[in-house]
């Protein structure tokens, strides 16, 4: 990934133009360095939700000519409605033939969302902080493994995964790791939510080649639930 300046979300919209020309500048003195065998190089657009500055952004980091492109700049705490909207008209301005990339979001509901609006990769560090504060994706929503509900509780985290933390413990004895504070814990709950996500995407990648997605999508929200104003504030 190119380095790019991201300022913060509430930014001046003359901190925004000066994110995107520092962005562009740090780009076109990457885009003509060296690289490692077989490495790919990603150009990252900037902008925030500004159309003008953002449009601005994709042309001149797109006509670089870099593997694959990003959409930066977003989920850091701007209104969750306008990221989506963003990335609806962003998307479509990047080319066709090379990997869109979001980064930064990671949760279920937000990775289908982006799915449906052209992006084909993303990252966060969500799945795994999640693990570190006791909690587990599911299709039931999230679980807060050190909810006292669970001390007994013999199932695994998700029926039909499997994840090391589902083929091998139960919710009640995770929970004990957790309270614990033991690491085995934290490490199962993460390895358990990265096999969530992986099937989740798995399944929309299967969905898109039938040309199912809309139903894929309508299905797994609806199985999922709507989550919580905190879920999505704490989901990017």
């Amino acid at each position: 990934m190119c380095l790019d300046a991201v300022p913060p979300a509430d930014s001046p919209r003359q901190a925004l133009e000066e994110a995107v020309r520092l962005t562009t500048l740090w780009a076109a003195r990457q885009r003509v360095e060296e690289r490692a065998p077989g490495q790919l190089v990603f150009g990252i657009a900037q902008g925030g939700a500004d159309v003008e500055l953002r449009t601005r952004s994709i042309d001149e980091i797109t006509a670089l000519g870099f593997d694959g492109y990003a959409l930066g700049g977003l989920a850091i705490g701007e209104d969750r409605e306008l990221m989506f909207e963003t990335v609806a008209w962003a998307a479509k301005l990047l080319p066709a033939d090379r990997a869109r990339y979001f980064m930064g979001i990671g949760d279920p509901h937000g990775v289908l969302e982006v799915i449906e609006r052209g992006i084909d990769m993303f990252d966060c560090v969500l799945p795994t902080r999640l693990g570190r504060t006791g909690s587990a994706l599911t299709w039931e929503g999230r679980l807060n493994l050190k909810n006292a509900r669970y001390v007994r509780d013999p199932a695994p985290l998700q029926e039909g995964c499997a994840c090391p933390a589902c083929t091998r413990f139960s919710r009640a004895y995770i929970r004990h790791l957790v309270n614990q504070q033991e690491l085995l814990g934290h490490r199962l709950l993460s390895l358990h939510n990265l096999r969530f996500l992986l099937d989740l995407t798995a399944g929309a990648r299967a969905a898109i080649e039938r040309g199912e997605f809309a139903a894929y999508t309508a299905d797994a929200l609806a199985r999922l639930g709507t989550p919580s104003e905190e879920e999505a504030l704490r989901a990017t």
